[in-house]
């Protein structure tokens, strides 16, 4: 019978956070597959685990992927842990998922710590809908990219980073999203866990007269709703509504559902776009 991928969630800080359940099972696994054994090791001496440990990273994720699944085939159980909170996110975890999925390996996860989540809880910022950012891309091209991408994101905004990176990308964020509220969380379930509940400005400000330490979540507040609809209007309402019309029918789509997304657009009625078009004879 093959064996089965446990995916253990690990404290962010404070030790504390552990599960029993995740205890249990690095306990009872054949083998632990660890992110950086030598962060790791700490943790199971602290908790007395003698379970064996391999290393799993991202500089052998594909290759060590099929060792591990070689071995789940071969009838082991095995867990993998990141050196902080939930592996998968974030991290290589989430390719040894897919391929254990690919080759018929059951996988399982005991959920824990996670620093994205925590963050957004401390925050004061909504949190019904949020999109994870992780660590911003480092090539201009894509940052750029994913920055656009981000500006008109209604939901609470989730960015991962380095002290040493932190500055810079504040000012990124700020340049590519306008002021906003944000919270910069520090050094989370530790000693010295701080939430500063701020703005880009004044995060810039601050960090640039005291310095950073400690690693970072930058949670955003998400674009207004209604100032982005008005903002959207505005521009369709730029165009004719012959030309707003051809923009859906030159992509396709039949005239009268055409007519219906005009209408959304410009937040009228169907029937003021029916007379706009129709005015003066012009035939359907």
């Amino acid at each position: 019978m093959a064996g089965k991928l446990y995916l253990c969630a690990t404290p962010i800080g404070n030790l504390d956070d552990i599960t029993l359940r995740v205890l249990k099972a690095l306990q009872q696994v054949d083998l632990i597959a660890a992110e950086d054994t030598r962060n790791s090791i700490k943790l199971l001496n602290h908790f007395e685990i003698k379970t064996p440990m391999t290393s799993y990273h991202e500089y052998n994720k594909i290759e060590k992927a099929y060792a591990l699944v070689e071995k789940m085939k071969a009838g082991q159980n095995i867990a993998l842990i990141t050196d902080a909170g939930t592996p998968g996110i974030s991290d290589p975890g989430e390719d040894l998922v897919r391929i254990c999925y690919e080759e018929g390996i059951e996988v399982t996860s005991l959920p824990g710590a996670a620093a994205c989540i925590t963050a957004l809880t401390l925050s004061g910022l909504p949190t019904r809908r949020f999109s994870f950012e992780a660590f911003l891309p480092r090539e201009k091209k894509e940052r750029t990219a994913v920055l656009e991408e981000m500006k008109n994101d209604t939901r609470t905004l989730i960015v991962y980073e380095a002290p040493h990176h932190l500055i810079s990308t504040i000012k990124d964020l700020q340049s590519a999203l306008g002021e906003r509220r944000i919270a910069v969380c520090r050094e989370l379930t530790k000693k010295f866990e701080t939430v500063f509940r701020t703005t880009f400005s004044e995060a810039i400000s601050y960090y640039e007269a005291n310095g950073v330490k400690g690693e970072c979540v930058i949670v955003i507040e998400g674009r207004d709703r209604r100032e982005l609809i008005r903002e959207q209007q505005e521009s369709w309402e730029s165009l004719t509504v012959e030309e707003h019309m051809a923009y859906y029918t030159d992509s396709g789509m039949d005239r009268k559902s055409a007519m219906k997304q005009v209408a959304k657009d410009r937040g009228v009625g169907k029937r003021e776009i029916y007379r706009e078009l129709y005015t003066g004879g012009e035939q359907a």
